[in-house]
């Protein structure tokens, strides 16, 4: 079992212009957090500014997170209909790999 969280969906065509959706999920798991500390103060800004980047722009992953990614799903509407799930942006699904059957657990 693994966790995921949907970072982006966007509307694709496939080859025979059907309408559909690309769904790109991330791995998402925490990592040891270690005290690094600069032993310049060149360095010091440098991670004075990353960690004021991480709390300012979602686009780079927080203090202790890893955002790896997993999986990418290209699926017609009507695939997508027929999986039975409304993915969000942000949401965190683990997924569950047995018997040949990927399953979609959402989180609470």
């Amino acid at each position: 079992m693994f966790r995921v969280r949907v970072n982006k969906i966007e509307s694709i065509r496939d080859l025979d212009g059907n309408l559909g959706k690309r769904i790109e999920l991330l791995e998402d798991r925490d990592i040891p957090q270690f005290a690094i500390r600069p032993q310049t103060e060149e360095a010091k800004v440098v991670q004075d500014v990353m960690q004021a980047l991480q709390q300012q722009f979602p686009m780079f992953p927080g203090r202790g997170q890893l955002a790896v990614p997993k999986i990418i799903l290209f699926l017609t509407e009507q695939e997508y209909e027929s999986l039975g799930i409304q993915f969000d942006v942000n949401q965190i699904y683990d997924i569950v790999l047995e018997n040949q059957v990927i399953k979609f657990r959402k989180t609470a």
